[in-house]
């Protein structure tokens, strides 16, 4: 008997007093852990809160309260594995953040953290590494989809629970035992509604800086808003690069589309705060305005603070929220893995999108002072 079985026996009795048939995870169904406040990001499935689910922090919600609030209750310390994307961009670092906030050892939790530095041979690695130290459970933001099938059939071999967040994989969802992220085509959705209602009919000549090269991140939100402009004659789609999620990225891309299609385009969508940055350093440089008041719309994603603020100031016309604040909803489901509860298999993180003041939009909140503040990354 592996030492997950042993667990589940040891625990057998109250779990059956407490959640008669409740046991085993109900695969058919999609948890949304949503924020508080309007969302555009629509969730995938059957809504209903899980039992063990904790949900991500309000906006303004103090997250070291919350991460407390999501603690180990088992008893035993749990011996917890992240093998996280790397530290490419701010929303990463909150991410990570969040995730030693959550599990550290006053909330009953054991935690090794691996940052495989956007390395997928690394990150493979890392997790056979969890493997061989025998934690009890595998968290995984993955670098790229593909891959993954060999490693996680032999974390299942070991008896251990693999919880995918933030991206997802290309991979059986029999190999691994629950997955909690965002909804990353209903990202790329809402920042192409919204520049078709902000628009309004007239053309777009539109440049776009990518993430990463195979994260789902990037192929989510490029779906989603190809998806949208397929709809709009009247938009073109001048270029597509990658920028690695990075500012170096967006600045060297964007320079590079200046020189390519000077004068031809009048928007610019960066798949990140970060590479926003950059696009907006190398538009400076070139003499070219962007924002509101300017000749180019600038449209990002994440809303991270920074990214925000830059939202606030009018900079950044629509920047819609990825939210890194997931390490609570995790612990949730691990939680309910320790105690034979019941959990989903996928729970989604909704997201909020946001605009320059200035702008009003269904699908998207007027930035404010008071929602900066109230932010918790």
């Amino acid at each position: 008997m592996n030492k997950k079985l042993l667990s589940l026996v040891l625990v057998a009795a109250l779990a059956m007093s407490l959640l008669a048939g409740c046991g085993a995870k109900d695969d058919g169904k999609t948890t949304t852990a949503a924020p508080a406040g309007d969302t555009t990001t629509a969730a995938a499935g059957d809504e209903t809160e899980a039992a063990g689910t904790t949900a991500a922090p309000a906006e303004g919600e103090d997250t070291t309260t919350a991460a407390a609030a999501a603690g180990n209750t088992t008893g035993e310390t749990i011996k917890v594995g992240y093998a996280q994307v790397g530290h490419e961009s701010d929303w990463r670092t909150a991410n990570t953040k969040n995730y030693q906030d959550v599990f550290s050892a006053a909330n009953g939790y054991a935690l090794s953290f691996v940052d495989c530095d956007n390395d997928n041979a690394a990150q493979l690695e890392a997790v056979r590494g969890f493997i061989q130290q025998e934690l009890d459970y595998i968290v995984i933001a993955p670098i790229e989809t593909a891959g993954w099938d060999t490693v996680l059939q032999e974390a299942q071999d070991a008896g251990i629970p693999v919880i995918i967040a933030d991206r997802e994989i290309d991979a059986p969802d029999t190999l691994y035992d629950a997955w909690v992220g965002t909804n990353t085509k209903n990202e790329g959705i809402t920042a192409a509604n919204w520049l078709a209602e902000y628009l309004d009919g007239k053309e777009a000549n539109i440049l776009v800086i990518e993430g990463s090269v195979g994260a789902s991140a990037t192929l989510g939100r490029t779906e989603g808003f190809n998806e949208v402009a397929a709809e709009h004659s009247e938009w073109k789609i001048l270029d597509s690069q990658s920028g690695d999620f990075t500012q170096a990225g967006g600045q060297e891309v964007m320079e590079s589309f200046i020189k390519s299609y000077e004068g031809q385009f009048n928007v610019v969508v960066c798949q990140n705060d970060n590479e926003a940055y950059g696009a907006m350093d190398a538009m400076k440089a070139a003499n070219i305005t962007y924002g509101v008041d300017g000749d180019v719309i600038l449209i990002s994603y994440d809303a991270t603070h920074d990214g925000l603020q830059y939202t606030l100031d009018g900079a950044i016309n629509c920047n819609v929220e990825c939210n890194p604040i997931q390490a609570e909803t995790v612990a949730g489901v691990i939680q309910a893995m320790a105690t034979g509860g019941s959990y989903e298999k996928t729970t989604l993180v909704e997201d909020q999108a946001f605009v320059a003041p200035g702008i009003t939009s269904e699908y998207a909140t007027t930035m404010t002072q008071e929602i900066l503040d109230g932010r918790a990354y």
